[in-house]
């Protein structure tokens, strides 16, 4: 059986191509192991010839990854990246009811802290760290929030939903008891009927989702029209937009925004 390309196209030109990448491939290369498939061999192997990384997101997430296709536009991308010029969404699933309708987390943040070489909140050493989040729908102990991260932390929205008390689902690293476990529609949804022996989990997998992109005006680098800046999307993959789907169901609620 052919094996399911792990990444869309969803934009190119001769400066740039951004990809909706499944989740479990790497960007680039993984210090912790070197032999799994990268995200930038596959295109350039695709375009035949280099292509040039300027942000990450980690490989357990889905979503929009955007490459520079020659030296000058990485730089001035990469450029922008840096200075926060770049507005970046992500969609995330996540346990319990937040409280809140929106919020802001500005915990320093410490890569590598532990043995488990995980990110961790370090108020007096970390990094300035700063997520903004909106809720957009709850239903039973789950809910569906976005997250706009200034900065760009390792791990970061992932930490910051965990300090707020709502990890991601799926989570190995900073889930519940770091445990991953599979969510089932029988979890949250009253009077389910079904088969417990038959029934295939909604989502087993870190339930974070890199959903858009604005990138800053600059017709130097290719990038927009003038005074236009770039907006790129990618749509929830299709168990992130299953588990939704009968969330909106159970709760007799559309995703807000």
């Amino acid at each position: 059986m052919k094996q399911k390309q792990p990444y869309a196209i969803i934009h190119e030109d001769s400066n740039i191509t951004a990809v909706n990448k499944s989740a479990g491939i790497t960007v680039s290369g993984d210090r912790w192991d070197e032999s799994q498939d990268r995200l930038d061999k596959l295109l350039e192997v695709h375009y035949g010839s280099r292509v040039y990384i300027v942000h990450r997101i980690d490989r357990d997430t889905s979503g929009l990854i955007v490459f520079a296709r020659n030296e000058e536009t990485h730089r001035r991308l990469s450029k922008a990246f840096e200075s926060r010029e770049v507005q970046k969404t992500y969609f995330a699933i996540i346990h319990g009811r937040p409280s809140w309708t929106e919020t802001d987390c500005d915990l320093p943040l410490a890569p590598d802290g532990d043995k488990l070489h995980r990110t961790v909140v370090d108020k007096p050493h970390g990094k300035k760290s700063f997520t903004s989040f909106r809720l957009l729908l709850s239903a039973s102990s789950y809910s569906v929030v976005e997250a706009s991260p200034a900065t760009g932390r390792t791990h970061q929205i992932r930490v910051h939903l965990a300090s707020l008390g709502h990890p991601v689902v799926c989570d190995p690293l900073y889930g519940a008891r770091n445990s991953p476990k599979p969510v089932y529609l029988s979890s949250f949804k009253k009077n389910w009927r079904g088969d417990p022996l038959d029934e295939k989990p909604l989502l087993e997998r870190l339930g974070l989702h890199a959903a858009k992109l604005v990138l800053p005006s600059d017709e130097e680098a290719g990038l927009a029209g003038e005074n236009s800046a770039l907006t790129l999307s990618a749509p929830l993959p299709r168990d992130m937009a299953a588990m939704v789907k009968q969330m909106e169901k159970v709760s007799g609620k559309k995703l807000s925004g």
